[in-house]
Parts: structure tokens; C-alpha cells; sequence
């Protein structure tokens, strides 16, 4: 095998980062694998509008199909995104036992089982390093640094979006609206930003790390999943002073046999190494049983970022058909028959300390009724503060930090808060993710 082609479905940012970096690392690739690495063949729906250095007219074209069925591709690079037409390509691919490399954590997210077992029937690899964090390695150390190590949390930063309009509404007091349309505005967001900024980005991705790191399918309707938009900055300001910051956060652990998963904004305190990562970067932090605490950090999105994961599993699977293809790691790396589904914890078991924020009458008695129905539902509370003397409506903010408590008591708390004539509807609820091994 004198050279390696690669067929890539898809020439949008991410398609086109990759044939730049094939290209501009053309010797160095060579030096490790002793074999050129080179771009056979390009699908493109706008194939007409576009161009790469080193494929010919006739090779980049609207032929996905083509593309997947010609005997001269060695590996497959699915980079269109999207669900449907990813998932039909991608099961193609491993119909013709032609190895793929995908970006795609949606389509991973929802149809991973059947793509998996599509991988181990055509005895061929897949990678999907690119899916979780951009060019941070986070898959291929789950998959195969920690091996022989049981992850006992994963907790993530997972998205740039967030991270960006959380660090400047932090960092500069600004309100979420006018920070989403910086957003925009420097392209960190998109036109129509819900898929981040409601948590579902995020949801994707930590469903894939539970997935390679439990050896468990993972229901991503099944996660309890919640986004930013409510994050005022007036809350902002009370976890700083309180010594905490506000992050969107992916959690993943298991608790009492089953499946601890969720994504929602959460007070991290300072020191905590995700807390201190700002701007579009993602970080992920393990907390593993031998090799202890570890923490990840770089670039989550973008061309070069992704391009480098993309790359850096054609390398990988390149090296594994210039082997005669002896030995390849498990599409989600246990062994098919050694996966167990475990059941995810539902949102009301939910264990976690709370701060609550309130807006209530500054009269008499008024904190002793509401911190009574703490105490009815077994809720210890930890800090109480109120913020200044009477203003509009004669309210004033009250803030409240709990001690660990079940989700569902929580809510049967703030219910019947609610209710008292004392307090005004609007509210903020914000998780405490703390622990003294807190990294996940």
C-alpha cells in the first residue's frame, strides 16, 4: 500500500480545515506512517461553488454514493453533520467495511447503538475524537488511556457558546441578551442559537463520553437538560461574592447502579479548575479511581481545532490498515456483549446543594415563613442573605444556599414558597456542584 485515500462527505469549515491540514502536513504524516494520506475523492452538495488543493474537478462532486462505493477510497470522513443523511452514509460506509471518521455528535448522540454495532459487524474502525471538544483528546483517553481505570465522574465544560456569554457576563456585568448578540455577532453563535444555549450541544456530547466511559447506551431524551437563558446577572454577582462562578456544566457519574447524566447551569467555587477555564474554550475534568483527578482544556469548535481530532483519526486508522488490520479497539470501547444499559437517574433524585434567590416582602416574620418550608421538607440551609432594604414593591433580593438535598424536595419547597403571599413568582435556581472531590 504505497498511499491511503481519504473520501470526505462534506467541504463546509470543518471539511475544508481537514484537506488544508492533510495537505499542509503531507511529509510529517508520511514520516509516521512510512505512506502518503491524501484526499481521493470530496462529496459536496454545492460541489459546483467550490474547491481543494490536490483534487481534481471530476473527483469533488454532489456522488456521495460514489464516493462511499468507490474501491479506490480507503476511509471515509462523514462531515456533513446533521442526523438523517450522516446516518445513512456512515452505515454505508461500513456496509462497503470502508473505516469512518466522523465530527457528528448528534448523529452519534442518537443513533450511536446502531452505528456502533454497524462498526463491529464490518470488523472496521471508527472515529469520532472530533465529536466531543474539538481538539481536545477526550475520546481516544477514555477509550484508551484509562482502559484499566474506572471513571467514577465526568464533569465538562462542552460548549463555547456558553462559556463565552457566561465569561463576559461575569467578567463585564453584561445581560444575556446583549452578550448572545456579541455572540453573533463574532460567529461564536449561531443565527439561531437555541441548540447551544438550551443545553442540547452539551447534551450530545456528555451522552457520547458516558457512553465510551460506562459502557452504556445512552437515551438523550432521557437526561435531564437545561440551558442558560434564565441566567441574570444579578445571580452572577451573588455567586461571586459568595465565591463561585456559573458555568454550564455536563455531568456524567454513576450513583447506586445507575446513571448520574445531566446538563444545567451550576455554581462551581472558584478554585475548581472548570471555573477557572472563560472565553469559547471547552474543558473537561475525570475523576478517576488510580489515576486520580485530571483535567482537559482547548479548543472546543473551529476549523483548525476539529480538523486536528479529524486528522489525527485518519492517521490513526491509517496505521491500522498499513497493519493488515490485526487489532482494532471496540467502536465504543467494551467489547459488545460486555455493555449493560444502566438506568438513568431521573431529575427529581437528584441529589445537590441549591442557591435560591427570592424576591420578597421586607417585613417581619417573612424569613421565618419561608425558611419553615425548608425545614418541612427536611432541607438544611446553609447561608441566608438579604441584599439591602426595601425597593421596588417593597421587595428586596433574598438569597439562600442549601445544604445537599434531593431535587424533589426542592421543588415541593419552592411550590409551596411560591404560594406565600410574601414573595414575588419570579425566582432563580441554580444547582451547587461543590463536593470535596469535586471534579465531577
Amino acid at each position: 500500500m504505497d498511499k491511503i485515500r481519504v473520501g470526505i462527505l462534506g467541504l463546509g469549515t470543518v471539511g475544508s480545515g481537514v484537506v488544508e491540514l492533510l495537505n499542509e502536513q503531507s511529509d510529517l504524516i508520511r514520516r509516521r506512517l512510512g505512506v502518503d494520506v491524501v484526499v481521493g475523492r470530496i462529496a459536496d452538495r454545492s460541489a459546483h461553488k467550490k474547491s481543494a488543493k490536490g483534487v481534481s474537478r471530476e473527483n469533488l462532486n454532489t456522488d456521495y454514493d460514489g464516493l462511499i462505493d468507490d474501491p479506490e477510497i480507503d476511509i471515509v470522513a462523514e462531515l456533513i453533520g446533521g442526523i438523517d443523511d450522516a446516518r445513512k452514509h456512515i452505515l454505508r460506509a461500513f456496509r462497503k467495511a470502508k473505516p469512518v471518521v466522523t465530527a457528528n455528535k448528534a448523529v452519534l448522540a442518537v443513533h450511536g447503538e446502531e452505528i456502533f454495532a454497524s462498526a463491529e459487524i464490518a470488523g472496521c474502525p471508527l472515529g469520532f475524537e472530533a465529536s466531543v471538544a474539538g481538539g481536545i483528546p477526550i475520546v481516544r483517553n477514555l477509550r484508551e488511556a484509562f482502559a484499566a481505570d474506572r471513571i467514577e465522574g465526568i464533569a465538562g465544560i462542552l460548549n463555547g457558546t456558553c462559556n463565552y456569554i457566561l465569561t463576559e457576563m461575569t467578567e463585564k456585568g453584561a445581560d444575556f441578551g446583549e452578550t448572545l448578540r456579541a455572540a453573533q455577532d463574532l460567529g461564536y453563535a449561531e443565527a439561531d442559537p437555541a441548540f447551544d444555549i438550551d443545553g442540547v450541544d452539551a447534551c450530545h456530547k456528555i451522552a457520547i463520553l458516558a457512553n465510551i466511559a460506562y459502557g452504556t447506551p445512552v437515551d438523550i431524551d432521557a437526561i435531564p437538560t437545561e440551558g442558560i437563558r434564565t441566567i441574570d446577572p444579578i445571580d452572577i454577582s451573588f455567586a461571586r461574592e459568595l465565591g463561585y462562578r456559573v458555568k454550564l456544566i455536563a455531568i456524567a457519574r454513576q450513583a447506586g447502579g445507575k446513571l448520574d447524566i445531566r446538563v444545567h447551569p451550576a455554581m462551581l467555587p472558584e478554585r475548581h479548575p472548570l471555573a477557572q477555564v472563560g472565553g469559547v474554550f471547552n474543558s473537561i475534568a475525570l475523576s478517576c479511581a488510580n489515576a486520580g483527578l485530571q483535567a482537559f482544556i482547548g479548543q472546543g469548535a473551529g476549523s483548525t481545532a476539529t480538523a486536528s481530532a479529524v486528522v489525527g483519526d485518519i492517521v490513526e486508522i491509517a496505521r491500522w490498515l498499513r497493519s493488515g488490520s490485526q487489532s482494532r479497539l471496540p467502536a465504543a470501547a467494551f467489547l459488545p456483549d460486555s455493555r449493560k444499559r444502566l438506568e438513568i437517574l431521573s431529575a427529581k433524585e437528584v441529589r445537590s446543594p441549591f442557591y435560591i434567590r427570592f424576591s420578597a416582602l421586607d417585613n417581619p416574620g417573612v424569613l421565618s415563613r419561608i425558611t419553615g418550608v425548608f425545614g418541612n421538607q427536611a432541607i438544611g440551609l446553609e447561608t441566608i442573605l438579604q441584599k439591602g432594604r426595601a425597593g421596588i414593591n417593597d421587595h428586596v433580593p433574598l438569597v439562600i444556599m442549601t445544604y445537599e438535598a434531593a431535587e424533589e424536595s426542592m421543588q415541593n419547597a419552592l411550590n409551596e414558597i411560591l404560594e406565600l403571599d410574601v414573595v414575588a413568582a419570579r425566582y432563580a435556581l441554580i444547582r451547587v456542584e461543590s463536593g470535596a472531590n469535586q471534579f465531577a
